[in-house]
């Protein structure tokens, strides 16, 4: 039997990846140089946000897609907190809210005017205090309205509901800084990567862990949810410090499906991962490139389809959701770089080549839209749902008339699970200690100084004394 080649045909084998001319881009924005591993943008069918560089505070900027081109200097910012902001993202059912995170402590909830800003917004509509430390991650429920999950560096995970305006739930099994959080489809699972190398699988409601990894070999920064496939894919660093991917089954962690190296480089791999698709898009921080592949059900689970090359290294990835593409020409997904050296947005469509300009229903199946399948209480009190699909067909349309009412409310204290977390004491980190420790050995040199400086002064002044008395005018 002649030897035959296995060749595995794909709709999406010829994807190509597409850059928008200079004049639909996004250019002159001071973008931020803040070094946290987060993407420090997000996008929607109506906005863009960015977080921006500032002095005293921290601010992003939020542009209506339409205003492309040069963004002036003194374009309104939203500029409330008092530290750096560090992750931000959009309301998936409220298209003009958007929630933001920062270095003082503070979860905010913003509500963005329809023509975007006119001047700085200083006011958010909603301020959220639970965490003693900076807060480094926040993530809307894929199902739920006004449900609303922050990550501090205090080692928990917060529930917010927002109806009320308060955590309404603790997830504090983590013994260090978790560093990325994903939802499945129905938001019934919440799958965590921390810097104590281990990845989990737990059940936000009641905050127990289902399944847990300790990775020793592949050292775990990122992970997201492959849809409902019942999968999590990982991206991190080898024993060899080479970044690779591994695979993963949700229900049984004790040893990945199958582990790739990707490369020798240092950056940070974020995964993007698209559902209707099943197709991986793998972004380095600090590259310009960006690796797509496909998803199997069956060995060896992940083909590599093809990659996108630019010289510029982007800082961060901005995802348009999927009613927000545009069907007429087969684009299947759309990033938007952040282009940190020439302060420069990027919009890079990733486009299937059809000849026909007719709807093509093989690549856009049912896909979630912006209604809610659940409310808060609902969500709380056990049930789980799968969010409500729409058709892009005729171009989606939002329907959903939801507004959001921020709850009226004093500052008080915040009990969660018996524990004020207004008065809660945080873990000390080593880099923490060690500063409490040199700043205490130099208030003790301080102390010395000023008691060595008090006797010699008493010295002097006994030395007077006596001379006085000794003086012929006192005899």
């Amino acid at each position: 039997m002649s030897w035959r080649p296995q060749y595995r045909s794909s709709k999406f084998r010829n994807v190509y990846g597409k850059v928008a001319s200079r004049e639909h881009c996004f250019d002159g924005i001071p973008i931020t140089k803040n070094v946290h591993d987060n993407h420090f943008c997000a996008v929607n069918a109506r906005f863009l946000a960015i977080v921006t560089e500032s002095a005293g505070g921290g601010s992003f900027l939020v542009i209506p897609l339409e205003q492309t081109g040069r963004i002036e200097p003194n374009y309104p910012k939203v500029c409330g907190h008092q530290g750096n902001v560090l992750d931000i993202k959009w309301n998936p059912f409220i298209e003009n809210i958007i929630a933001s995170c920062s270095e003082d402590t503070s979860v905010r909830i913003w509500e963005i005017p329809e023509g975007g800003l006119k001047r700085n917004m200083t006011e958010a509509i909603l301020e959220l205090y639970g965490h003693s430390r900076r807060v480094g991650l926040v993530e809307w429920h894929p199902t739920t309205n006004n449900i609303l999950f922050s990550a501090g560096y205090d080692y928990k995970v917060l529930i917010w509901n927002l109806d009320i305006g308060e955590p309404v739930k603790m997830i504090d099994c983590h013994t260090d800084v978790i560093l990325c959080m994903s939802f499945n489809t129905d938001g019934s699972l919440l799958a965590t990567t921390c810097k104590d190398k281990k990845l989990r699988v737990v059940e936000p409601r009641s905050g127990r862990v289902l399944q847990e990894a300790s990775c020793k070999n592949h050292r775990v920064n990122r992970v997201v949810f492959l849809g409902s496939t019942k999968r999590l894919l990982t991206t991190g660093v080898s024993r060899w410090n080479t970044r690779q991917i591994a695979l993963w089954d949700q229900e049984d962690l004790s040893m990945p499906l199958i582990e790739e190296e990707i490369d020798g480089l240092s950056g940070l791999l974020f995964p993007f991962y698209d559902a209707d698709t099943h197709m991986l898009y793998l972004a380095g921080k600090g590259d310009g490139n960006i690796r797509y592949y496909e998803i199997g059900s069956e060995k060896p689970y992940l083909s590599y389809l093809m990659e996108f090359r630019s010289p510029a290294p982007q800082k961060g990835l901005g995802v348009m959701p999927k009613y927000g593409l545009d069907v007429s020409a087969c684009e299947v997904f759309r990033f938007y770089k952040l282009v940190t050296l020439k302060g420069l947005i990027e919009p890079i469509s990733m486009i299937v080549p059809r000849r026909s300009e007719t709807y093509q229903e093989d690549i856009y199946p049912m896909t979630p839209g912006m209604e809610p399948a659940l409310t808060p209480d609902e969500w709380l009190s056990g049930v789980n749902r799968d969010p409500i699909l729409v058709s892009l067909k005729e171009g989606y349309k939002k329907t959903s008339k939801i507004v959001f009412k921020a709850p009226v409310r004093e500052k008080r204290s915040v009990v969660v699970n018996g524990i004020d977390l207004l008065e809660n004491v945080p873990p000390r980190t080593e880099n923490e200690l060690l500063r409490m420790f040199f700043r205490q050995q130099d208030e003790i040199r301080r102390l010395k100084d000023e008691i060595s400086q008090k006797d010699i002064r008493i010295r002097q002044l006994q030395l007077e004394l006596k001379n006085l008395r000794n003086s012929p005018k006192n005899n």
